[in-house]
């Protein structure tokens, strides 16, 4: 391979001059050296690649590195013979130094198919055809923050693994594969996440692309423009898109009729896809500005319920929209609209929890810490809750290992709304929250950091400020624990999470040795508490913490993750269901040996995930419940639970069977 512009690699900067000695030294080592010199330079692209221009830098010198010998002896040598179907798999189950050495075969890659460098047998456009398919094949990584497996086993690498995708998508464009990122923004929306702003990003990149006349769309046409109507003309008011100011201008001109129409619309665009436009915010703050109150209802697409929610607390909401709505908020309608269909208002401490957050006065520090968004702090905390408490199931962790903070605040969005206005409160005026453990009291600000070791970024507004302190919380818990034996969480989730929590805990596994304990009983007594056939159809009455063993797509062991057991259902196929929530973000997910998390299609709610009963057994390994007399005239068979200990045997208990078993 050989680079057309040399120039562009003289180093610009110590870091790089230190990247580019090593280079040298690795292309000046004799063959059967070459091994020796290329661990170094694959430990400074591991440290470069997650600097800001780290990614730029990599790719100038893509080139280089091939000619050196860097993929000397290793599967990637070959670029003709790599294959984009197997890259997941590498990203997924690949040590930091395959990951790693992937990364830099795709900058190795573009340089050929942008022109800048050759390969033996490799033309510009056998390289662009196979980005293409890798950039298909691994939408989801355009498309969020990093999952469970990335975060887990690569850290910081993990992140940079989508910048690159973002760089590649950046430099080859979006018009071969626009017909599977619409499919899977579809699949996004689904889920009805709070945080949207990456897929409004792609809906736009799309509209250019459409507009400019690129790619081949095929049957996902019609879908893309759903996404492009939605956000940027979901009205005949505002079908051309012609700018929040000439819109106004239209609006004045209308008459009551008109106007009608245009509420109907766009509360129609926004519960068909789950994106609410620019324009919506425009119009509803229009509406009240101008005494059409009455077209309030139809311009948020409420049923009987949100009307009769909204018409009891009606200067309570129009406070709420004046306060926080506007078009950089847009998305909060929706958050809105579902917390009037909620009926969260009906219960007595929430209405005045809300006027106490509407004129709640902000510290520095949490001024400071929602100064990032862009907005008046105040304004973009006040958005949040109203998000959070219409999306319980919304809100994600981000890029960040906080599954546990996330759940909490999930859970008691969805189940005790008003302890978490409490909480957002404190944390808001004096930079803390005061938990309680087993009577021991816990303030938040006299706590070392946990799990974060910064504020999250890349979450929404209420997370950003609670999080940190939930964070330092839930460890203090856990070091109160340290010297107990089990698992701490048995004693933790309880106390954290709330009085509804199931005060027998059940574990898969031994604390000590990690291997299974008891597995047969664990299993049975899963059944007897949340399988209706087996429990008197006892329904889940309060959402309950459970554990789950994360596995990647083969199958193999990733980590523990918090999630959160809703309900268990028949789903349309008289399947036994278990419906959860999945902090991390995009609750699809391939855990492997078939095993396909799904979010649409099987009687999900909006921000659920589920899956057949036995196979989200066969990943649990922790979950609560109250004490119960077991009913023993409803056995579960013997193959049943059988089954669901073949398929956990198979993925992450393969390598934890006691020796003795």
């Amino acid at each position: 391979m050989s680079d057309e512009h040399g120039q562009a690699d003289e180093p610009q900067s110590p870091r790089e001059k230190k990247f580019v000695a090593l280079l040298e030294r690795l292309a000046n080592a004799r063959p059967f050296a070459k091994l020796r010199f290329q661990a170094p330079l694959l430990e400074q692209s591991r440290r470069l690649i997650v600097e800001p221009d780290g990614i730029e830098i990599l790719y100038r010198l893509a080139p280089r590195l091939d000619e050196a010998g860097l993929f000397h002896g290793t599967d990637w040598d070959d670029p003709t013979a790599l294959i984009p179907g197997l890259v997941n798999a590498t990203l997924e189950q690949g040590s930091k130094d395959l990951v790693i050495l992937e990364c830099l075969s795709q900058l190795r890659l573009l340089a050929v198919a942008n022109g800048v460098a050759t390969h033996h047998g490799v033309s510009a456009e056998q390289a662009r055809h196979f980005l293409t398919q890798l950039l298909a094949l691994n939408l989801n990584r355009l498309l969020g923050p990093p999952s469970e497996t990335q975060r887990v086993r690569l850290g910081p690498l993990g992140e940079a693994v989508g910048k690159v995708f973002h760089f590649l998508m950046g430099h080859i464009g979006y018009g071969d594969i626009l017909g599977r990122l619409i499919d899977e923004i579809w699949r996004i929306l689904s889920q009805r996440p709070i945080q949207v702003a990456h897929v409004k990003a792609m809906v736009v990149q799309i509209a250019i692309s459409i507009q400019q006349g690129s790619g081949d769309f095929g049957e996902a046409r019609l879908g893309a423009d759903r996404l492009i109507s939605a956000l940027f003309g979901p009205t005949q008011g505002c079908l051309d898109d012609p700018g929040l100011d000439e819109y106004r201008k239209r609006l004045a001109a209308m008459d009551f009729a008109g106007l009608q129409q245009e509420s109907y619309g766009m509360a129609r665009a926004m519960h068909d896809v789950g994106l609410v436009s620019d324009y919506h915010a425009v119009l509803l703050r229009w509406l009240l500005d101008n005494n059409y109150e009455q077209l309030v209802p139809d311009v948020l697409g409420v049923s009987n319920t949100g009307r009769d929610a909204l018409q009891s607390y009606q200067e309570l909401v129009h406070r709420l929209i004046s306060e926080a709505i506007c078009p950089e908020t847009a998305q909060t309608i929706y958050g809105l609209t579902m917390l009037l269909e909620r009926g969260v208002l009906y219960a007595a401490p929430i209405a005045p929890g809300l006027w106490r957050q509407i004129n709640l006065q902000l510290s520095s520090q949490a001024r400071e810490i929602l100064s990032p968004c862009g907005l008046e702090p105040r304004m973009q905390l006040l958005a949040g809750v109203i998000s959070l408490l219409g999306q319980p199931l919304g809100v994600g962790q981000g890029n960040n290992p906080t599954c546990q903070s996330a759940r909490a605040i999930s859970m008691w969005a969805y189940n005790d709304p008003d302890f978490l206005l409490h909480l957002i409160a404190q944390a808001a005026r004096y930079d803390s929250i005061l938990l309680h453990f087993e009577g021991l009291a816990l303030d938040s600000a006299e706590l070392p950091p946990g799990l974060a070791q910064s504020f999250p970024l890349d979450t929404d507004a209420v997370s950003m400020l609670l999080v940190p302190h939930l964070d330092r919380i839930y460890n203090e818990m856990g070091r109160l624990c340290a010297s107990r034996d089990g698992d701490p969480h048995r004693w933790i989730n309880p106390e954290l999470h709330g009085w509804w929590v199931g005060r027998q805990f059940i574990i898969a596994v031994d604390v000590a040795t990690g291997n299974l304990k008891e597995y047969d009983d664990f299993l049975n007594q899963f059944y007897r508490s949340y399988h209706p056939l087996f429990n008197d159809n006892q329904p889940v009455i309060h959402p309950q913490p459970a554990g789950i063993a994360v596995t990647d797509s083969g199958g193999n062991f990733v980590g523990w993750h918090a999630v959160t057991l809703i309900r268990v259902a028949l789903d349309q196929e008289s399947t036994m269901r278990v419906y959860f929530y999945n902090p991390n973000n995009d609750s699809g997910q391939n855990w492997g040996h078939g095993v396909l998390v799904s979010t649409q299609g099987y009687g999900e709610r909006f921000g659920e995930a589920s899956l057949p009963f036995d196979q989200f057994a066969s990943r649990l390994y922790i979950f609560h419940d109250d004490p119960v007399e077991i009913n023993t005239l409803s056995a579960i068979p013997a193959e049943t639970i059988q089954s669901v200990k073949e398929m956990a045997m198979m993925s992450w208990a393969r390598e934890r069977i006691p020796a003795t078993a």
